[in-house]
């Protein structure tokens, strides 16, 4: 039978995730491609170090060009993660002719259109279904299932770590830093969580989608993100008591020339499908022309399922079933961006109770034309100061900021406490 030989650049979860899941189902992937996989090489950072992987000694290997430049190694799979010294990497991968597999959203979101250029001269294929999802297969729908549609928006949670910390601040109560906490000590946080909870891990998965099912140039800088860190426990609570659940959103929509995209917290009603999507798991909804909406839901993120979303691009290289990712991306901006952020808002205040500070703020919302749909004004704080509570009709977002700026100036105003989009889909 012939040999598929494998060099991978990385020993984290993911990479042992691989290299489990070809040992576990073996069977059943001889079975679909008619060939065998072997893992040749794996880079590392110290050999000796033993992983709960079955791997002879003699495959790993601290020089990543033992692997790139071997000439029996057919297919690379990089899960080294970053950019700079992956973008190295795979760059000289496919100059050697060789294809390439990986799940750095980072360096695709980044690199990723003249990387796919430099595959299709050397006539290889780069994969990277991994790069956003984990395991739900996101990125092949688009390509492949949903090809003959326009699409015109894409709506989702694509970051399991700020939804496993928002769903623990919702059914739980836990504050914020409490869930941060939690999620480091199941392994669904990193020791420093900032790509995820500042909104940048979701900035380059829509930038990824957006590229492919818009067939446009995305970059990643162009997309305004807000983060979860100023989400607090009062927000979840007013979240609930008006109808909603709070998530972070990547949304991506077209509409004529225009382009507008987004990553930021959102109230989602709470009997909308995104809204009941809970702790590590993603969910995307793809509106396309001809389709309709769909919802694609599953794992997000963790060893296997992102594992899988690998091996399922390495069994496509293979069988030849795969397809470029960006055809027709090159030198393509028939889109505008834009960023008009025309949504609802959730505005929260904290002011010094007393007579006429609701009235003083509403006027300013008035001068900038911004239509109040529902004011909740709450008891004391037990210190002279209140709650209080707007939710705005639609309305641009610089007429939000125009008027808060003019808003934060108040004596009666002591914090700007939220804000926050409201979706009605």
């Amino acid at each position: 039978m012939e040999l598929i030989n494998l060099g991978i650049l990385g020993m984290g979860t993911v990479a042992s995730g691989l290299i489990n899941i070809i040992e576990l189902n073996n069977t059943k992937v001889v079975g679909n491609i008619n060939k065998q996989l072997v893992v040749s090489k794996v880079l590392v950072k110290d050999v000796n170090k033993k992983r709960n992987v079955n791997l002879s000694a003699d495959v790993y290997t601290t020089d990543a060009y033992e692997i790139i430049n071997n000439a029996d190694i057919q297919i690379i799979v990089e899960l080294i993660g970053g950019i700079d010294q992956a973008y190295e990497y795979i760059k000289n991968a496919l100059n050697g002719k060789k294809h390439v597999v990986t799940a750095n959203k980072a360096l695709i979101a980044t690199h990723g259109e003249e990387l796919e250029q430099l595959a299709r001269i050397n006539g290889v294929r780069l994969m990277y279904e991994a790069s956003v999802g984990g395991g739900i297969p996101i990125i092949n729908t688009i390509t492949e299932n949903l090809s003959v549609n326009e699409f015109e928006q894409i709506t989702g949670i694509i970051n399991g770590t700020t939804n496993y910390i928002l769903t623990q601040m919702t059914e739980n109560g836990l504050e914020y830093e409490q869930a941060v906490r939690e999620a480091q000590r199941l392994g669904f946080a990193e020791a420093d969580p900032s790509s995820d909870v500042d909104g940048d891990d979701a900035a380059y998965k829509i930038a990824i989608l957006s590229s492919i099912a818009f067939n446009q140039r995305i970059n990643v800088n162009d997309i305004p993100k807000e983060g979860i860190t100023k989400i607090s426990k009062e927000d979840i609570v007013y979240a609930k008591e008006l109808g909603y659940n709070i998530k972070l959103l990547a949304s991506a929509s077209k509409t004529n020339d225009e382009i507008e995209l987004r990553v930021h917290p959102a109230f989602i009603p709470s009997d909308h499908p995104l809204s009941t999507v809970k702790n590590e798991f993603n969910a995307v909804f793809l509106k396309g022309n001809v389709t309709g909406e769909i919802m694609l839901y599953g794992k997000g993120a963790g060893s296997l399922p992102t594992s899988s979303a690998v091996l399922n691009d390495i069994v496509s290289i293979i069988k030849n079933e795969c397809r470029k990712y960006n055809d027709g991306i090159i030198n393509a901006d028939k889109y505008r961006i834009v960023n008009r952020a025309y949504k609802k808002y959730y505005i929260r205040f904290e002011v010094i109770d007393k007579p006429g500070v609701l009235a003083r703020i509403a006027n300013v919302f008035g001068k900038n034309n911004i239509s109040l749909n529902s004011v909740v004004q709450r008891q004391k704080n037990g210190n002279n100061t209140a709650p209080l509570v707007f939710i705005t009709h639609d309305v641009e977002r610089k007429n939000i900021d125009t008027a808060l700026k003019e808003i934060g100036n108040f004596d009666s105003v002591i914090q700007i406490a939220s804000i926050i989009v409201v979706e009605d889909f």
